[in-house]
Formats: C-alpha cells, sequence, structure tokens
C-alpha cells in the first residue's frame, strides 16, 4: 500500500485560473448510531434514522441542476443509503448508480466501534484525550490475519486511503464535478489532504451530517485545492451548523462586503474607498436576512465604506449592537496597482500579476503592501479583539466581523495554522459568511463553514470573481 502523509505542495492556486475538477463532499444523512451518541467507524450496525434520510433527500435537491459526471460513495449502509437518494433526488438519466469505494469507509477505530462515548471515555481515558488533543497519535492494538499482533494508528490510516482516493478520483475526472460521499472523519481528511493541511487540520474542520463542501482542484495533487465551500448546511433548514459545546462557544460571523463596481469590473480596489452597488447592496439585504436571527454581541468592521455599509445593513435587525470600526482590517494596500485593471497592471508591472496568482506571499506591491504586512496588522488586531470578546463573555457568546476578501483569507490561514503562501486556498464571496467556533475554555479552533453563499442563490458561489 503507497503510503501518503497527508501533505502536498505549498503552491497556491488564483481564483482566476480555470478550475479543472470540482470535487462535492457530503456527509451522511443522520444515523441510528449519532442519537445514540456511539462510535461508528467501520462497524456497518448503524442506519440511516428517518431524519436522516430527509436530509439525503435535500442534499440531492440542493444538488439538483450541477453537471455531476458520477456519485462516489463509502460502501457503509449509512454513507451508501444516502448516496442512493441523492441520485435518485438528481433526476438525471443519464447519471449512473453510485460507485462504491471500499476506501472511502471511516475512520477505522477497532477497540472503539459499537461502544457510547460516555464509556469510551471512561474505560480509555488516556487514549480518548489523546483522540481528542492529538489524534494522530492515538495508537491501537490489533490482531492481522496470520494471527500477529501489530500497531494501528487509525489517522494514518485515515489519510493514506483519502490521499489514494484523491489520486485516483481526480486522475479519472479531469474537467468533471465528481460527488463523494462519505463520513465525518474521511471527509475531512480528504479536505485536509486537498488543501494541504495535513493531519494538523483534522480538529480544526467540522462536517455536519448532510453538510456540503466543494472543493476546486487545477492541477490535481499537484498543488492544494481551492476551498469554494465547507460544510454547508441551509438545505437542512440550519443556515449554518451547530456548535459543538454551544454552552462554551464563543463564534464569529466573518462576512465579506458586498459587491462593488469594481468588483465586477475586475478593478483594483485595495484601500480606495469604493461604495457598494446595487447588487452589492441586495447581497448585503440578503445576508442581513441570512443573519436576523443571530443574537449578536459585537460587531466589528473595517472602515471602508463597502464594509462598513454591509456590516449596517446587517445590524439594522440587531439595533441594540453598536458598530466599532478597527483600521487593522482594511483591504490590502495595492499601491499603485490601485485603481487600474488587470491588462493595465501587465503592462506597467510584466510578469507581477502570474506573481500575484502563483506565489503571492513574494510579491510587494509598488509603493503598496505585502501579504506579510498584512498579516502582521490583521493577525495582532485579531488576537486582541479575541482576548477582549473570550473576557467575561456570556455563553453562548456571538460576534459579527464584516472585513475584505484578502483580509479574510490572511485570517483563515492563521485560523488553521497555514502560512500566507496558502493565500489563494480560501474562497470569499462577495456577501458570503464563513463561521469559526472559540472554545471558551481553550483549544483549537474549529472551521464550521467557509464561504456560505446559499442565501445569493445555490451551493456554488456564483459571485463576481473580479480583483481585490
Amino acid at each position: 500500500m503507497a503510503q501518503w502523509d497527508g501533505q502536498v505542495c505549498c503552491l497556491s492556486i488564483a481564483k482566476e485560473k480555470p478550475l479543472s475538477t470540482r470535487v462535492i463532499i457530503v456527509r451522511h444523512g443522520e444515523s441510528t448510531f449519532n442519537v445514540q451518541e456511539r462510535v461508528q467507524g467501520h462497524s456497518d450496525a448503524s442506519l440511516l434514522t428517518e431524519r436522516g434520510r430527509w436530509m439525503a433527500a435535500q442534499v440531492g435537491l440542493a444538488l439538483r441542476g450541477i453537471p455531476i459526471r458520477k456519485i462516489y460513495t463509502s460502501p457503509l449502509k449509512r454513507a451508501q443509503e444516502t448516496a442512493e437518494v441523492i441520485h435518485a433526488q438528481l433526476q438525471n438519466p443519464e447519471l449512473k448508480p453510485p460507485h462504491a469505494l471500499d476506501l472511502l469507509k471511516e475512520i477505522a477505530l477497532p477497540a472503539w466501534e459499537d461502544l457510547p462515548f460516555a464509556e469510551v471515555k471512561a474505560q480509555f481515558p488516556e487514549d480518548y484525550r489523546r483522540w481528542q488533543e492529538a489524534p494522530e497519535t492515538l495508537m491501537m492494538k490489533i490482531t492481522t490475519e496470520s494471527g500477529q499482533t501489530k500497531e494501528f494508528f487509525p489517522l494514518l490510516d485515515l489519510y493514506d486511503r483519502a490521499g489514494m482516493v484523491l489520486e485516483t478520483l481526480l486522475a479519472a475526472h479531469a474537467n468533471e464535478t465528481i460527488v463523494i460521499v462519505g463520513h465525518s472523519g474521511m471527509n475531512r481528511a480528504l479536505i485536509c489532504t486537498g488543501l494541504g493541511l495535513g493531519v494538523k487540520g483534522y480538529l480544526r474542520l467540522q462536517q455536519a451530517n448532510g453538510g456540503i463542501s466543494v472543493l476546486n482542484f487545477s492541477n490535481g495533487l499537484r498543488q492544494p485545492a481551492q476551498l469554494e465551500a465547507l460544510n454547508l448546511t441551509s438545505h437542512l433548514n440550519d443556515p449554518f451548523p451547530q456548535p459543538r459545546f454551544k454552552e462554551q462557544t464563543l463564534r464569529v460571523f466573518l462576512v465579506r462586503h458586498g459587491e462593488t463596481d469594481w468588483n465586477r469590473e475586475g478593478r483594483f480596489q485595495g484601500q480606495i474607498d469604493v461604495p457598494l452597488n446595487e447588487n452589492g447592496r441586495a447581497q448585503a439585504a440578503a445576508v442581513a436576512e441570512f443573519l436576523k436571527d443571530v443574537p449578536f454581541h459585537h460587531a466589528v468592521s473595517s472602515p471602508l465604506l463597502r464594509p462598513k455599509d454591509t456590516a449596517l445593513a446587517i445590524l439594522q435587525y440587531h439595533p441594540h449592537v453598536q458598530l466599532e470600526l478597527e483600521p487593522a482590517l482594511a483591504e490590502i494596500s495595492h499601491g499603485d496597482w490601485e485603481g487600474k485593471f488587470e491588462p493595465e497592471v501587465e503592462a506597467a508591472y510584466p510578469g507581477e500579476l502570474e506573481r500575484w496568482r502563483t506565489t503571492p506571499a513574494l510579491v510587494q506591491m509598488p509603493n503598496g503592501e505585502n501579504l506579510e504586512q498584512v498579516r502582521d496588522r490583521v493577525v495582532k488586531a485579531w488576537e486582541l479583539w479575541l482576548k477582549r470578546w473570550k473576557t467575561n463573555a456570556p455563553t453562548p457568546h456571538n460576534v459579527l466581523v464584516v472585513a475584505h476578501d484578502a483580509t479574510n483569507k490572511v485570517l483563515l490561514c492563521h485560523i488553521v495554522g497555514l502560512g500566507i503562501e496558502n493565500f489563494w486556498l480560501f474562497k470569499q464571496g462577495n456577501g458570503s459568511v464563513t463561521v469559526i467556533d472559540y472554545p471558551l475554555k481553550g483549544g483549537l479552533p474549529r472551521l464550521q463553514a467557509v464561504n456560505i453563499t446559499t442565501h445569493l442563490g445555490g451551493v456554488l458561489d456564483r459571485t463576481a470573481a473580479g480583483a481585490l
């Protein structure tokens, strides 16, 4: 079996570059073991509940109309039935029934499977702690077919299988869209492998039952994918995934401002104070409606007009919340590029646009900033705000932050532990919402959802793809 460490090279993907393979990743619907809070793993005793079948149907309806070439699924019953229901709902007579791949099975936890989580925690306290804090170090003893006992590392085995799945399917589906129906652990391993996060990303991503994620690959696994969306749940009547530990969570809603004329035209705006256009105001209104039931406690925005007006539109439903302005959240300064179209930049600075698209961390904007400078100011301000939000915070605690494409991407790299060379991994559409949970009692932040644009129409991000 080929070895796979979950790591890929750190070249970046420009959003303007053609994307050759779209991989839509779905977690199975709610299962009996999910309800009973039992460990599932490779166990096939867990079946879809009635709600789980409804979830699968809603996924199919949400994906209807997308040109899907093939559906792959784990052979475990809870995933396979989810895939079959999705296939039926797509109503595409040319699409063959789901193809089961053994490699897509959930993470194997042989010592724990079928047990309630509470019993696992009581019987295996040290191993359970490892699983919660450093799952790559969890080891179990297994007996081989020859009767020998050997050490087995569940997470490393999972990543090994995820890497082989992506290598195989990306080679087979250039310029096509495919669907993979899997499990919480397997899906996180697939996404982490595609993004180059490796095992360190496993605890930083969430996968809800029936959640939809979208990865775009332009060059197989030779460079990381673009995360178009993570863990969408709007189709399940949940605007965003529920916190894992609601009473102990600081939840940040990170929003990108609505569209401007310069976004639509592909003109670099940077720190030029371009206002929202008509579509941008409509997007701000849609975000406001999407978030109106969230009980916000604080709201912070970049001081530029486009995020500030987006934030004010959202806060019309939250009149008790005062908007605070943070200059450090302003968009990257493009310096002499600002106000220019891409052909003008290319003419004045030959080759620099390609460097920006492929090695953004190495580009110094003439009379402007580089990404290191942006990261330094944004992360410093972010950590200060986090400290303030966490101090004497009510629980649960919800915060609204409205900023820009570049500042949001730099923040996301910081949150998942990636360097700024990975700037292009995250898509941030105009009017998109990203949800980040911080445990108030310590621990890693978790991306619950990234780049939600379903309130603007559909699973896929169809917002403007112009310059920053």
